[in-house]
């Protein structure tokens, strides 16, 4: 059971809500966000829910059988929006696009796809700093001088920036340098960062474990907005299987599924999600006909000199091809 308590609810009406819904046997925890303050309510006891909806203080109760329940569609209808400043949002009804290299490698390279970006209108670029590496001895990123570059080049000519924190003690060092923490693969259970990301007033964008159900996505995200952060983006970026052929199996069934489950925009990771260059636009049109919210792909001017993932990366007249087509593909769901 989720209530959402009134803004100008007093202290003695909150000890008497909760000495009420304590009686039934429920255990309570209390929830504050950038967009409002909640009681979550768990436990099994049967009781006429009007008791609490008409107790002062409350604004609304709905009862959410989900182990993950802020992030549930059941109490909360309306899609969320994340506003970004500007024009650029990231919600249901609309696409968004994301874009740039795996990894920020140099100045001149932020500046190429700055460049690109802004001439086929995308307002997010994407761009790893930190890299966590199946090796230890691949190349792991510039560090936090390599995402102030990429910060000032990006926000100089309008773009906002997403990029990867890996780590807790990251997270208030990069603060001033992203619009977007995203939090890759093998950090969606790493619940002591998400819950540190419960406390930064900016979205995150949560990708799916490369071996996890889309409840233990939805149970990440939970940790976040439990904590205090509900400007969340989920993101399906495909799943580890015994087929080589390969990277992952990206899971189109996944869109319409959470999307069913939660309120949250959902986005696709088609580079990932396959890892094979010249398979990424189709798989892309496809997620964005299952009804995607948005994608998230990796460019580079010269995919086969990229330090990380050129095997994925489209050069820029496959990212100008998959831009023009994925907005024609839109166009074409909003009319079904």
């Amino acid at each position: 059971m989720i209530i959402t308590l009134s803004s100008d609810i007093t202290p003695e009406q909150l000890q008497s809500l909760s000495a009420l819904i304590g009686s039934f046997g429920y255990k309570l925890t209390e929830v504050k966000t950038q967009g409002g303050r909640y009681l979550v309510a768990v436990g099994s006891a049967e009781f006429d829910i009007r008791l609490v909806g008409k107790a002062p203080g409350v604004s609304d109760v709905h009862r959410v059988s989900d182990a993950y329940k802020l992030v549930s569609r059941k109490w909360r209808v309306t899609p969320t929006v994340i506003d970004l400043g500007g024009e650029t949002h990231v919600h249901e009804g609309d696409l968004t696009l994301i874009a740039g290299p795996c990894a920020i490698e140099s100045e001149e390279q932020v500046r190429s796809v700055v460049s690109h970006l802004k001439r086929n209108g995308v307002a997010i670029m994407r761009g790893g700093a930190f890299k966590p590496r199946t090796s230890p001895y691949a190349f792991r990123g510039l560090g936090l001088e390599g995402l102030k570059m990429f910060h000032s080049i990006a926000s100089q000519a309008g773009i906002k920036v997403i990029s990867e924190v890996v780590s807790p003690g990251h997270i208030a060092e990069m603060y001033p340098y992203i619009d977007i923490f995203q939090v890759g693969a093998r950090n969606s259970q790493n619940f002591d960062l998400l819950g540190e990301l419960g406390k930064v007033d900016k979205p995150v964008l949560l990708k799916r474990a490369m071996a996890g159900t889309l409840e233990e996505l939805l149970q990440s995200a939970e940790y976040i907005f439990s904590s205090g952060n509900e400007k969340l983006i989920l993101c399906e970026r495909g799943v580890r299987t015994s087929e080589p052929s390969y990277r992952n199996a990206l899971d189109l069934n996944a869109i319409p599924a959470l999307k069913e489950k939660s309120h949250l925009p959902v986005i696709v990771d088609p580079s990932h999600g396959v890892g094979v260059r010249r398979w990424v636009e189709p798989v892309a049109l496809a997620a964005i006909m299952a009804g995607a919210d948005g994608i998230i792909f990796e460019v580079h001017k010269h995919p086969e000199e990229a330090l990380s993932d050129g095997a994925q990366t489209l050069n820029y007249l496959q990212s100008e091809r998959l831009i023009r087509r994925a907005r024609a593909a839109f166009q074409f769901r909003r009319g079904l």
